[in-house]
């Protein structure tokens, strides 16, 4: 018999990710420059092999899918992308599992830290998409699609 815990372990991404099998991506929200500064960004280049300067894509064990533009106000702080321009980056981020399926992608709740994005409006994203079987979402998201 497995233990509820198992399932649920195996089934959503986990609320912390301190390692990774070597077929695991740690997927997070990112800033379009690759500042990797804070939240998961700052986690995933510390441990995980993101690239400092790169803000979007696959680069050592991660992923990185932008949500913020960094110094893009006047006064030098951060905007958010539109929910129009982080459907596009989800659509390819899913491409790109499809195309990889060696690969298991562990969606973080990106853009709900930092970037302060609700659950609704970044879980929203992953509706009506054909999500690939190896990409874990967080149980949030998985909740709010109704799966």
């Amino acid at each position: 018999m497995t233990n509820t815990m198992d399932y649920y372990t195996n089934v959503f991404t986990p609320e912390i990710i301190t390692e990774l099998n070597s077929n695991e991506v740690f997927v997070f929200g990112s800033n379009v420059e690759g500042h990797h500064v804070g939240g998961a960004a700052k986690i995933a280049h510390e441990k995980f092999g993101a690239v400092w300067g790169e803000g979007f894509g696959h680069y050592g064990q991660t992923y990185a899918i932008p949500t913020l533009n960094f110094s893009a106000t006047e006064s030098g702080g951060t905007s958010k992308l539109t929910l129009e321009e982080l459907k596009l980056l989800v659509e390819e981020f899913l491409d790109y599992a499809w195309e990889h399926p060696n690969l298991s992608f562990l969606v973080t709740k990106i853009g709900c830290g930092i970037a302060g994005f609700s659950i609704e409006d970044i879980g929203g994203l992953f509706r009506n998409t054909h999500i690939p079987q190896n990409v874990v979402l967080p149980v949030e998201f998985f909740v709010l699609l109704g799966n």
